[in-house]
């Protein structure tokens, strides 16, 4: 699933800079609002390209990367229900 959405990025930001050089190169001996208006459209591509690119996918499994304590995990494993307490004895 990385790949589509780096794929889906750099076509967003290739449109976003297509939508720049088209809007000065060409579209302004025409039309200045109308180049404006691409280079207005033009702006709002990056950071939804940086959305749609960090975006975490429902098979990117972050949430149950240990985190490094012990502890921590094994209460968190607890909670979720993967391991059971390990002193069942205790108070």
């Amino acid at each position: 699933m990385y790949a589509r959405r780096r794929h889906v990025y750099f076509a967003m930001m290739g449109t976003c800079i297509a939508l720049f050089v088209l809007a000065w190169g060409v579209v302004r001996l025409w039309s200045v609002p109308a180049a404006v208006a691409m280079c207005v459209i033009a702006m709002v591509i990056p950071p939804l390209a940086a959305i749609v690119a960090n975006r975490r996918g429902p098979e990117d499994r972050w949430w149950d990367d240990p985190s490094g304590d012990a502890q921590s995990d094994e209460w968190w494993d607890e909670l979720d229900g993967r391991k059971g307490p390990r002193n069942r004895d205790r108070p």
